[in-house]
């Protein structure tokens, strides 16, 4: 049987879709992060079948809200202080996102100009879909080679 203890200050990422937890854990950078982190992969789920789940001890300030939602905006944030869960955080896809996507257009001015910030507008919310701002090319991936670690 597996047990994890509960924590003190911090959140718990739940309903992550089964697999994407560890690519949540280094797209949130926590790896650089002194802080306690639990991560369970292919949990049992009534709701999903199976789901990951990342309990993070730390300030929810060090979380990036725009990273989770662009990752999966259907994640649940519970947030827990003296280790009782005092809110449950939604997100919402933001309608720009920085440093996240990378522009695969060679013609691009991000690729000539190195020190731009990779700048992406959400132009269709339905499907997730974020298009460069600077040469309005689609970004496919959601989560993959396109995505940028800082």
């Amino acid at each position: 049987m597996l047990n994890i203890g509960k924590i003190e200050e911090g959140f718990v990422l739940d309903h992550i879709k089964a697999g994407k937890s560890l690519s949540i854990y280094h797209h949130l950078q926590l790896d650089q992060k002194d802080c306690t982190v639990a991560i369970i992969k292919n949990a049992k789920s009534n709701k999903m079948g199976k789901k990951d789940i990342l309990k993070v001890e730390c300030d929810i300030s060090q979380l990036d809200m725009d990273v989770l939602a662009v990752i999966d905006h259907d994640i649940t944030i519970n947030v827990i202080q003296g280790g009782e869960i005092v809110a449950k955080q939604e997100l919402s896809l933001p309608k720009e996102v920085r440093d996240i996507y990378k522009c695969k257009n060679p013609r691009c001015i991000t690729s000539i100009e190195q020190e731009l910030p990779h700048i992406f507008c959400l132009s269709d919310e339905a499907k997730g879909l974020y298009r460069c701002k600077y040469c309005e090319e689609k970004c496919t991936d959601v989560i993959g080679d396109s995505f940028l670690f800082r």
